[in-house]
Parts: structure tokens; C-alpha cells; sequence
């Protein structure tokens, strides 16, 4: 008798714990809607003569690149010569806008630092 007891209570005690766990499969919530991300501003942090440049005028200045890249939301223009290589990278200040130049790297052909504006004048036709 005592042992139905302690069986009735390993049931009764099992039978509680059981009916908190919830149900055995869980329901798929409903998802959110989805928000787009924030559009990214480009605020160019530079002062040269290329800053606020289009690619299409950064050509006519320069002509032909020797490299031209795309990636994501962005563009490089590299323009290679023997004194120095120039790196320009085109963003659109806001959505919906038109690229511009908002960064440039100019370097010699070793990959020290170069002046932008005297690199940039060794380009131009």
C-alpha cells in the first residue's frame, strides 16, 4: 500500500511537470515586417580638387583608367603613370543621388604616401 502511494505520487508529481513544459512542437511565431536598413550617408572628409568629382568628369579630365571597379554601393578609378597612382572612390551623398568622388589615395609606384593635387596634375590631358 505504501508502495501504490509512492507510485501515485511519482505520477501525480510527473503529470504536474509535464503540463508546464508547454506543447512538444513549437508554433512558428509570426515574423515582423521587415524593416529596411538606414541608407548610408558619404560625407567626404577630404579637401582636393577631385572631391565632389563625377566619375564621367573624372575621365574626361584624366581619360581612360587603368582600373575600374565596383563593389557594393561603391566605385574605384585608378589611373596609373609612372610617378604616382591615384585612387579615387566614388559614394552618393544620398540615396537616389548620383555618385561622386568622396575619398582619393595617391601613391608612388613603391606605395609611398604621395600629394593628391600634384598626382592628380600628372593625369590631366
Amino acid at each position: 500500500m505504501i508502495e501504490n502511494r509512492r507510485l501515485a505520487a511519482i505520477a501525480g508529481l510527473a503529470l504536474t511537470l509535464g503540463a508546464c513544459a508547454g506543447p512538444a512542437i513549437p508554433r512558428p511565431s509570426t515574423p515582423s515586417a521587415a524593416t529596411p536598413p538606414p541608407t548610408t550617408v558619404v560625407r567626404p572628409v577630404q579637401n582636393n580638387a577631385l572631391i565632389g568629382s563625377s566619375a564621367d568628369a573624372i575621365s574626361r579630365m584624366f581619360g581612360k583608367p587603368h582600373l575600374d571597379v565596383t563593389e557594393g554601393a561603391g566605385r574605384k578609378l585608378q589611373f596609373a603613370g609612372t610617378n604616382c597612382v591615384l585612387d579615387i572612390y566614388f559614394y552618393a551623398p544620398r540615396a537616389g543621388a548620383n555618385p561622386v568622388a568622396t575619398h582619393v589615395d595617391a601613391r608612388t609606384p613603391d606605395g609611398r604616401n604621395a600629394e593628391v593635387n600634384s598626382c592628380a596634375q600628372s593625369f590631366q590631358r
